[in-house]
């Protein structure tokens, strides 16, 4: 969950799930739950749930009391059934009996039913882009608690960012498990745990590193661009480190083991690692990954805080399994102790932050991260049309052999377009052009989005659609905390802490209320005052402007507000989780995609399941491009198309209307008995070239690509010179591959065995 450290959790608020994922820092395990009333409530089809709030009827914010909940019964536990030898079964029929309706079940699919009712824990769910994961998530979450297999006040669901954590809380809210679950992502989550303890020992919380490069750069020496860059490139070298919980004297040894190339020595980032951390203690502070791993010891070495966080949380939920640390999944464990129930949700094939530390493995062998774990599969897309689901299974499929096991639901749509264009002005403007002609069909701008592999790819894109009158944000790229007047406000509220050091923190918050500052401003200081009355209203007393930073920090990081209806402009990394109804993919050259310093095989599969997320965050329209040549510093270099393009474009690709028909191979061999011999570069057979060309030039006008995305000419060379006569011959052909094969394996072989052989030369055998 490296994103998840971006966007600090919320339930329901960014500001309010900070103090009930940390509020139950010292009661003693053997206090009796406060019961909550969703088990009871949730029976009751359109009635609001009446669950306690974690701080009322069980443990309080303080950390102390007991007593009952609300209303109602718990339904009595019903162990888990399992059986021993062969699968265990995954699908309970004891809600079904119950009623025949059932507002739980009853518009879930099968597989999807399957997941919310399967006994077993360790639970793991593999979800598919677009398969309903939040669905079953919460619906697992309120089924288990209405069968009294949970309590939802013991809740604890993990998430990838502060909006996923808005999303589930307000779901199971819907659906009747009302103010009971705990979510957040997990540097929210632990950075609570970490405040509460601290406060409950008398001690004074570290604040929170708002950006590593402001440490980093007295260290590194220098203010200007280039200082800046190698910060950057330092502070990311630190997250990986600390991801996997390598300490900066093995640094080196741990980096070099794994064959990470950064632009400076291994030897010297070690010291410059031991430097920063250094600088940390002197100054009391902590950075993001700081929190995970200090959690993660706290829990390890006091029994008491880890006795009281388990009592706490004894139900585990955790959202996009995939790309969990082992930093994070240490403390995943810490949380849940010897227990098993616990449920993760991802998918394998969205596993795209390795380089940020993530270990796919963990949910690819769930049953050996977890022994007694189960897994089930969701293989249903209801999000994109069968034409998106086809190109981007096609994709998958290429890179391991692998046969599609997605199937999609949704009404046909258009195919992928893909459009080749000159340079990247013309690209830029031809996208400009693309959503203003979908705009002016309907679709809102909002619902549109730019998807580009690298940062640097939007410094063309932002002009043209200035120039085009398209409205965009930048995702990511203008975070709320780095908005010129929330920085001001920022300062001027640690200058007003600094004149008036005993004043409360609310009469210091009230300083920004009257600010002047321009009308389209205006929103965002809105939104840092009201999260300071919301934190205020958490901490009371013990508001502080350091802990409203930190608190600030871990609540809005990586989420900017999306105020106006405007085209999400980002990367495939930061469009994970996203979707829309109008998705461009820009920039599908090699070097690009996959990225030029992808070179090992596992980093080129990485590579190939990004531009799987970037596909399927589309769910009506998808068009694909690319430029034939880039300006690379002041050189314009000529750019080859991404080896991916053609499974891609030629997914669902319709047959060629007619076979390749006998006259033109007949006027092949004419041309051929005619010309001579054949010229440089002509294959060995030119009648069955020639039949394959015209092949290539049918598919290729059906399906409105370039020819080249359906075979390259070298690939046909190579076919009229084997002749393969079966579908294994065919994949010895180098441009051919499984799904290839799949697609036009069949009209291919036809082709080769309609064509008779050419007649051997003379003075040669047969």
């Amino acid at each position: 969950m490296p994103g998840g450290g971006g966007a600090a959790g919320a339930r329901g608020t960014a500001a309010r799930q900070a103090a009930q994922a940390g509020s139950a820092g010292t009661p003693h395990p053997g206090q009796r739950a406060g019961k909550t009333s969703a088990a009871a409530s949730s029976r009751r089809p359109g009635r609001a749930g009446g669950a306690t709030r974690p701080g009322a009827g069980g443990p309080g914010a303080a950390g102390t009391g007991g007593g009952t909940g609300a209303a109602g019964t718990r339904a009595p536990y019903r162990r888990p059934v399992t059986t021993t030898g062969g699968p265990r079964p995954c699908h309970t029929r004891s809600v079904r009996s119950q009623s025949m309706a059932d507002p739980l079940l009853d518009d879930l699919d099968d597989e999807q039913r399957d997941a919310v009712t399967c006994p077993t824990t360790p639970l793991a769910i593999h979800a598919p882009a677009g398969s309903g994961k939040t669905r079953v998530l919460t619906r697992r979450i309120a089924w288990r608690a209405r069968e009294g297999l949970h309590d939802a006040d013991r809740v604890l669901a993990v998430t990838f960012t502060r909006k996923a954590a808005g999303e589930l809380t307000g779901r199971l809210r819907r659906i009747g498990v009302d103010g009971a679950v705990t979510a957040g992502t997990i540097h929210a989550i632990a950075l609570a745990q970490l405040r509460r303890r601290a406060l409950d020992q008398g001690r004074t919380p570290p604040e929170l590193v708002e950006r590593k490069v402001r440490l980093l750069l007295p260290l590194v020496g220098g203010r200007g661009p280039e200082a800046r860059l190698a910060a950057q490139e330092i502070a990311g070298e630190i997250e990986w480190a600390k991801t996997r919980l390598i300490r900066p004297e093995a640094y080196a040894a741990e980096a070099a083991a794994v064959d990470r190339r950064p632009g400076r020595p291994l030897a010297a980032i070690g010291e410059l690692y031991a430097r920063y951390e250094e600088a940390k203690r002197r100054r009391r502070l902590a950075d993001f990954e700081d929190l995970v791993w200090w959690c993660g010891d706290a829990l390890d070495r006091d029994r008491e805080f880890a006795a009281a966080q388990q009592w706490r949380f004894r139900h585990l939920f955790v959202d996009e399994f995939q790309d969990t640390s082992p930093a994070q999944l240490r403390l995943l464990r810490s949380w849940l102790g010897d227990r098993t129930d616990l449920c993760v949700v991802g998918d394998p094939d969205q596993a795209i932050f390795a380089f940020a530390g993530a270990q796919a493995s963990y949910l690819a062998r769930f049953e050996r991260t977890f022994p007694g774990g189960r897994v089930v599969h969701l293989r249903t897309n209801y999000r994109c049309t069968p034409e998106i689901v086809a190109a981007a299974e096609a994709l998958l499929a290429d890179g391991g052999g692998r046969r599609p096991t997605v199937r999609a639901v949704a009404e046909p749509g258009e195919r992928p377009t893909f459009t080749e264009y000159e340079d990247e002005d013309a690209e830029a403007r031809g996208v400009a052009d693309r959503l203003r002609a979908a705009h002016a069909t309907g679709v809102p701008w909002r619902e549109m989005a730019v998807l580009s592999r690298t940062n640097a790819q939007s410094g063309v894109l932002e002009p043209a659609l200035t120039r085009a009158g398209v409205p965009f944000r930048l995702r990511g790229s203008a975070r709320f905390l780095d908005r010129p007047e929330v920085q001001v406000a920022l300062d001027a509220l640690r200058r007003a802490h600094e004149r008036s050091p005993d004043a409360p923190f609310g009469a210091l918050l009230d300083t920004l209320v009257g600010e002047t500052v321009e009308e389209e401003r205006r929103e965002h200081l809105d939104v840092l005052v009201r999260l300071g009355h919301e934190y205020l209203g958490e901490e009371g007393p013990h508001a502080t402007v350091g802990g409203f930073v930190a608190h600030l920090a871990a609540a809005m990081r990586d989420d900017s507000p999306a105020t106006t209806d405007a085209v999400e402009l980002c990367t495939f990394h930061r469009a994970k989780g996203l979707e829309f109804h109008t998705v461009c993919v820009t920039g599908l050259e090699r070097g690009l995609v996959p990225i030029s310093h992808a070179e090992q095989p596992a980093e080129r599969a990485e590579e190939r399941r990004l531009l799987y997320v970037a596909l399927t965050r589309a769910g009506r329209r998808l068009h694909l491009s690319r430029a034939r040549s880039r300006t690379v510093g002041a050189r314009v270099t000529r750019r080859a198309p991404s080896p991916w393009l053609e499974v891609v474009c030629t997914a669902g690709m319709p047959r060629a209307e007619a076979p390749v028909p006998a006259g033109a191979i007949r006027a092949s061999r004419t041309r051929l008995a005619a010309g001579g011999p054949p010229g440089d570069g002509a294959p060995a057979d030119p009648a069955l070239f020639d039949a394959l060309k015209e092949w290539r030039r049918r598919v290729a006008l059906a399906g409105a690509v370039p020819a080249y995305v359906v075979c390259a000419d070298a690939t046909l060379r190579e076919i009229a010179v084997v002749r393969p006569r079966s579908r294994d011959a065919l994949l010895a052909v180098h441009g051919i591959g499984p799904v290839k094969v799949e697609r036009f394996g069949d009209d291919i072989l036809a082709i080769v065995a309609a064509t008779p052989a050419p007649a051997p030369a003379a003075g040669r055998p047969a």
